[in-house]
């Protein structure tokens, strides 16, 4: 913001008196107030230091930082629909124009801070005066300082309480008023007043106490963030509430007092529930994995600077997608939860037999186990195996019986170990559906989405775990997880450049590799579900996840092959061993990487690299950086033959309609494809698929690798947040049909290369006679 200051100084409605004064020389004027101002504390005695300082005005701050009024502004990030998804920055900062910040919130302020502000020059006399004489006869001490002096101390001078600092202060405020209309003013002040938790400036704080945008604030919202500037660190709602609703009530009383607001309106404002949490999303949608990623590659390219120019950084997120991948991820994570055992209170406090005591005792406990959404924290006041009492951080008491109680039933029972068992004290989590709360309990389980466009590469939403204020590791882009069956497809996919076809047939039959054959330890691998169907085509291996008919194809095309063949969709060599377990997902990749590699089946086999920066822009808009991803259909990025991925996207097509993945048929569309991914002993749990336009990836898993639970799979686990996000993200998009390319004939009920037409299967009987399968696996 750039003030101007030969711009009018009149307010509308204010006194004309205020500019119908000639023009003094400024130290002539600035003399004339200090004598004013001197005598009327009585000081007649002093008015030789009174010159003295006036001959000091020349030499005062000139007044660059404020009519050039540049404040330090954090780095913003914005998804591609113009939503703010976070900002990073020693000062939470929205800078708004005068214009545009609602009467209420001026009003509320001038009435508590300065109600004589468009009426005095700088320094209010009469106020100095109410103040004293309020001081003399024993009230709450009270200051008289104006929003003009208070402006002067911010940008100018110290807070040390001293005669000469006030001295300086009365100087500075009257050469502001000679400089900056009253509107200049008080708009510079609205916009760099620190108001607690970070906060800059009243546009912000109600972003961050109220979770909404200053125009929409209530009387009574506006009230109490007016009694911020005061004492913004004890005072405000967060770290204080009481002492927070006893300054809005005074503030209420005196804008009634002021004329300000009607009878009717101070009744409502003083009664009205405010909701205000420390755990609010202050931002347009849950999205803090993308802006971390975000602040990351800003901060390679600006380092320091990153924080105080003003960047707007526009990422390819869309907030419904973004919105949809947030919603069906947790509750995914939360219906696993729902399934297992409940692992009992997270703590445990003492509560004391004073009520305001155990009032404090409860809201430090409370603190410590911070909300996550929708999953409250709440002490228990009194549980028996019918009822659970509680209180939650905003003091509301709750009470939890029947049904809510299920999942904790067992932790209600005398017999319950002492740690698991609920009683008076316990720290719980609770949630609410339809009106009732039941028990529940943060998971331990991780999980992690990420959706992009197939043809460029842009990501549409990022979710790199539950919570990302208890878990920062973005299991997205940092994960290195075995990929189990979903891994299949590029396996298939080399064996088509080695002339296999879908109508190969192969014996899914067991295989053992004793020490004599690998050179070292024996592996039998087996099926997910060990059942074995003998003679079946590729196609029906992959519709099933059948691990034998895997370990056969790599077998005849070679693991080495195999190992380089999948650097074409961007898997790293080093991680992904050339040996036959690889045929069944046993290195390692990353959500992000599969992403990308299914894009390829997706798109007609270009490779595309998912990106998350469309554009970098300073405060003024200027773009400072813009991505200029590769799109498909350039031929220098593609990585497979156009047929071989229309047989991949054929197939993994069978694996929606009748396999692994055949629950994703209630979504109701034709153009779906996909794979599940079950690691050994259920570890890792995956889905990978598509529709034409959009690819995403779901995964499931410990951080420390552990058994979800043996019936636990990636058709169970992840398939379902998959299917929660398509249904949101597709619900617009036409089914689009696949047509046939070039060089591919259809006969017998299936497709072919033109040159290996129907006759030229191979079957694949037995294990080979030298293999070196590395750890065992088994995958679905």
């Amino acid at each position: 913001m750039t003030t101007d200051p030969k711009a009018n100084k009149s307010k509308p409605n204010s006194p004309d008196s205020l500019n119908s004064q000639k023009k003094r020389h400024p130290a002539v004027t600035i003399a004339f107030k200090f004598v004013v101002f001197l005598v009327g504390m009585g000081t007649i005695g002093l008015l030789i230091l009174a010159f003295a300082l006036t001959l000091a005005y020349p030499n005062l701050p000139d007044l660059d930082s404020i009519t050039s009024y540049r404040p330090k502004i954090p780095l913003r990030v914005f998804s591609a629909d113009n939503v703010l998804l976070g900002e990073f920055g020693e000062e939470r900062r929205s800078v708004m124009q005068l214009k545009d910040i609602p009467e209420v919130m001026k009003k509320s302020l001038l009435a508590i801070e300065d109600d004589r502000f468009y009426e005095h020059g700088g320094v209010d006399y009469l106020g100095i005066l109410r103040a004293g004489l309020h001081n003399l006869m024993g009230g709450s001490k009270q200051g008289a300082s104006t929003i003009t002096q208070q402006v002067a101390r911010n940008f100018f001078l110290s807070s040390e309480q001293t005669f000469k600092r006030k001295i300086y202060e009365v100087l500075m405020a009257w050469k502001i008023e000679q400089n900056l209309t009253k509107d200049q003013i008080l708009e510079i002040y609205m916009n760099q007043i620190y108001l607690g938790q970070r906060a800059y400036g009243f546009a912000s704080a109600s972003k961050i106490y109220f979770g909404k945008n200053l125009k929409d604030i209530t009387l009574a919202e506006a009230a109490m963030l007016a009694g911020l500037p005061k004492a913004p660190g004890a005072s405000n709602p967060i770290s204080n509430p009481k002492r927070a609703k006893i300054r809005q009530l005074a503030i209420l009383q005196r804008m009634f007092q002021q004329g300000y607001i009607t009878p009717q309106q101070y009744e409502q404002a003083k009664n009205e529930e405010i909701h205000v949490g420390n755990n609010i999303n202050v931002y347009g949608t849950h999205a803090d994995y993308v802006t971390e990623m975000a602040r990351q590659m800003v901060f390679e390219q600006f380092r320091e600077d990153t924080y105080t120019l003003g960047l707007n950084v526009y990422t390819t997120i869309t907030k419904a997608d973004q919105d949809a991948a947030y919603l069906s991820l947790r509750r995914g994570v939360m219906d696993y939860e729902k399934r297992h055992t409940y692992r009992g209170p997270e703590g445990y406090v003492e509560i004391p037999a004073d009520k305001s005591d155990a009032e404090d005792e409860i809201e430090s406990a409370l603190a410590e186990h911070p909300d996550s959404d929708d999953i409250v924290s709440a002490v228990v006041l009194e549980a028996t195996p019918k009822n659970v009492r509680a209180v939650m951080t905003n003091g509301d008491e709750i009470n939890i019986t029947g049904s809510g109680l299920t999942f904790a039933a067992s932790a209600l029972t005398a017999s319950a170990a002492p740690k698991r068992r609920i009683v008076r004290g316990s720290i719980i989590r609770v949630t609410q559906e339809d009106k009732a709360w039941s028990v529940s309990q943060m998971p331990e389980v991780e999980s992690a989405f990420v959706a992009a466009s197939t043809s460029d590469g842009a990501i549409r939403a990022l979710v790199g775990g539950f919570d990302f204020n208890r878990n920062k590791f973005n299991h997205v882009t940092q994960a290195w997880r075995q990929p189990g069956s979903s891994f299949k497809p590029f396996i298939y996919s080399a064996s088509l450049e080695k002339g296999l076809s879908p109508a190969t047939v192969i014996n899914d039959a067991p295989i053992y590799f004793g020490p004599g054959q690998t050179g070292g330890q024996a592996w039998e691998p087996k099926n997910y579900d060990g059942k074995y169907e003998g003679m079946m085509t590729m196609r029906k291996g992959i519709t099933k996840s059948k691990n034998m008919i895997s370990i056969r194809i790599l077998n005849r095309i070679g693991a080495k092959y195999g190992q380089q063949y999948i650097t074409r969709f961007g898997f790293d060599a080093d991680k992904n061993p050339p040996y036959l377990t690889l045929a069944l997902g046993a290195g390692a990749v990353t959500p992000l990487q599969m992403a990308g590699a299914y894009a390829v089946f997706a798109n007609g086999g270009y490779k595309i690299n998912p990106y998350l920066i469309s554009k970098i822009t300073d405060s003024s808009g200027k773009v400072l950086s813009q991505t200029k991803p590769a799109q498909a259909g350039d031929e220098n990025i593609r990585v497979i033959d156009e047929r071989n991925a229309f047989l991949i996207d054929s197939m993994l097509k069978d694996v929606v309609r009748y396999g692994t993945a055949a629950r994703a048929m209630s979504l109701k569309r034709t153009d779906l494809a996909g794979k599940t991914g079950t690691t050994n002993d259920s570890v890792d749990a995956w889905f990978a698929g598509y529709q034409a336009k959009l690819v995403a990836i779901a995964w499931m898993g410990f951080d420390q690798p552990k058994n979800m639970g043996n019936r636990e799979t990636g058709g169970g686990l992840s398939l379902p947040i998959w299917m929660g996000f398509m249904q949101t993200a597709l619900k617009n998009i036409p089914m689009e049909e696949r047509a046939v390319p070039n060089g591919i004939i259809q006969a017998d009920g299936d497709y072919y290369y033109v040159e290996n037409p129907p006759g030229s299967a191979v079957q694949i009987l037995d294990a080979p006679e030298n293999v070196e399968p590395d750890a065992p696996a088994a995958s679905n």
